[in-house]
């Protein structure tokens, strides 16, 4: 299959790298060149623009970083709209607004294109191993025609719904997960002044009714002052800012959500915003 990926970040370096293993032709684009020559070298094909990408790929993956930078890759003159041949399918797997979502897969079926929203979760790690979580939105036959290539990226695929869904299904595990990163970084912060040796704290509640995916995943980073981003300080800030203007318009809240944003709008105050979403435990030490 001619595939397509626009964005060569964290995680979609990773992310592009199992599509060309799998035995897939590769076009790539991003605005920064540079970030493509791991790929290049094992095989990707370089283009120079959107449209010329566009044309030569069956299928479009963007992973990108923020709705705006969605909206201009989608609808600008040239963009991924104007420029793909009837019949492409078009996947955006940003962390973007529902709203936005809706807008591409209309105009997709206006064009003659399917189109799917598809955030993922798991980081870096889930990346790498090919092991993330894929939360997608559209038409079923759509979601089944690209099911294989879901499955060369993520382990845990499942479709909530018409367009917009995945980005929903994206928010609620963004809720959980400002959750989960304030109960480490408070739990080690504690832990810390009471004298407690930290890790062995770590290995213990870890494995208890306190046990989630940042225990074991992003606390030891923490402890091992590791705060390199497997995700940006500043795209969760963004993710936050997204989930609290839909429950906004569902006129409904979220206060638990809204302290963690006040805690990372203080760490980005801080200069951290091009950090991991562990060094939150900063604000601790």
């Amino acid at each position: 299959m001619q595939l397509g990926f626009v964005g060569i970040g964290v995680m979609g370096k990773s992310m592009a790298k199992h599509l060309l293993q799998a035995g897939h032709e590769v076009n790539v684009y991003t605005r920064t060149k540079e970030k493509a020559d791991e790929l290049l070298t094992i095989g990707a094909h370089w283009k120079s623009t959107l449209k010329e990408l566009a044309e030569s790929s069956e299928v479009i993956i963007t992973m990108i970083g923020y709705p705006k930078d969605v909206e201009d890759v989608y609808f600008k003159e040239n963009g991924l709209l104007q420029s793909a041949k009837s019949g492409t399918t078009l996947i955006d797997m940003t962390t973007s607004k529902p709203s936005l979502a809706e807008r591409i897969a209309k105009a997709s079926e206006e064009r003659g294109f399917s189109a799917l929203d598809a955030p993922v979760s798991g980081g870096d790690v889930g990346a790498k191993n090919g092991t993330l979580t894929i939360m997608v939105g559209g038409s079923e036959q759509a979601f089944q025609q690209m099911l294989p290539v879901f499955e060369l990226m993520g382990t845990n695929i499942q479709l909530h719904g018409p367009a917009g869904s995945g980005q929903h299904a994206k928010m609620c595990n963004q809720i959980a997960v400002a959750a989960s990163m304030i109960g480490a970084g408070e739990a080690l912060g504690y832990a810390k002044q009471a004298g407690l040796d930290q890790q062995k704290v770590l290995d213990t509640i870890s494995k208890g009714a306190g046990g989630s995916w940042t225990l074991n995943n992003l606390a030891p980073r923490m402890l091992n002052g590791d705060f390199e981003p497997g995700f940006y300080v500043k795209h969760f800030i963004k993710d936050m800012d997204i989930a609290l203007e839909e429950v906004e318009a569902m006129d409904k809240d979220l206060p638990g959500l809204a302290l963690v944003k006040s805690l990372y709008d203080e760490l980005a105050e801080k200069g951290e915003t091009d950090s991991g979403t562990q060094s939150i435990y900063k604000l601790w030490q």
